[in-house]
């Protein structure tokens, strides 16, 4: 359950996305089926309060008691999943807002991770500093004693981010091809794999042969399909061949469901488009097998 809104812009807004994502969390409680739940920190704060954090600049006292309060927003919601046991995704954002969610992230999980995953940290690996990010965070969460819970995505952000990059002349944060970001996630895929005592991986990838590979990667390490420390996950509606037949091969897959208001998940949604259509082939390969499934079912 991905209750998709970003970009709230006053205190009421955040504390209504609060209550939704406590919703969902009671939601998953409920509902064995329902294995996580997810949040934007956007939804929670104030987007230039992120990125003044993010340059590194002194907040002034109002800003940091707004700080705190965003902080106590976070604290209370993975209070909420670790009691109800419902495991909550934190969503990655734009790399100029990215370094107070990461904080928030790791500390959530030095906080509430000590004996199950219960917050999950994003990893971008279309950024060429994603997998740098990954050994950090594997490193840190084995000197602190924490389980590190990482979801591993290549990313939405791609044309956005070049493109400011070019406009305020500073280094590109994105890799500089597909290949050298399909080489960083099979390579994390690794690194979770290799270190698969401290860490719990969700392969959030609509890319076949990655969701392949990390097949191929547990039956070396010797884990059985339904190991709870390795999970598959897809946008619903977005490559089910993929969800499904790993689901009947006994993985562990979840199917992403955003919801909210329109207006406020449109951005959203339009990334999630914007990304399918650069996946070469995928609309026309995903229309051909249901295609060919219909004719399977009419024999």
């Amino acid at each position: 359950m991905d209750y998709s809104v970003e970009g709230e812009k006053n205190e009421k807004g955040y504390e209504t996305t609060k209550e939704e994502i406590l919703r969902t969390i009671a939601h998953g409680h409920a509902h064995e089926e329902v294995s996580f739940s997810a949040l934007k920190v956007t939804g929670l704060a104030r987007f230039s309060l992120l990125e003044k954090i993010h340059r590194r600049e002194d907040l002034t006292a109002k800003e940091q008691e707004e700080w705190n309060r965003v902080d106590a927003r976070l604290h209370t919601i993975a209070e909420a999943a670790l009691a109800q046991d419902t495991p909550i995704f934190i969503d990655a954002e734009e790399t100029w807002i990215q370094s107070p969610i990461d904080r928030l992230a790791e500390d959530l999980m030095e906080k509430y991770n000590q004996e199950k995953p219960i917050i999950w940290q994003t990893v971008q690996l279309y950024r060429w500093e994603g997998i740098d990010s990954l050994r950090r965070l594997i490193q840190d969460s084995k000197e602190k004693g924490y389980i590190l819970a990482v979801k591993l995505v290549r990313g939405a952000y791609l044309e956005k981010e070049s493109q400011r990059a070019k406009d305020m002349g500073y280094k590109d944060p994105m890799q500089p091809s597909k290949e050298a970001t399909d080489r960083d996630y099979n390579r994390a895929l690794e690194l979770c794999i290799e270190n698969i005592d401290h860490v719990t991986v969700c392969a959030g990838t609509h890319n076949d042969y990655s969701s392949l590979y990390l097949t191929q990667l547990m039956e070396q390490k010797g884990l059985m399909p339904l190991d709870p420390r390795v999970w598959f996950a897809q946008l619903l509606g977005m490559s089910d061949h993929i969800s499904f037949n790993l689901a009947h091969a006994g993985f562990n897959v979840a199917k992403y469901l955003p919801y909210g208001p329109v207006q406020a998940v449109m951005p959203y949604l339009m990334r999630r488009a914007e990304e399918n259509t650069s996946i070469a082939g995928q609309s026309s390969r995903e229309v051909r097998l249901l295609s060919e499934e219909v004719k399977r079912r009419k024999i």
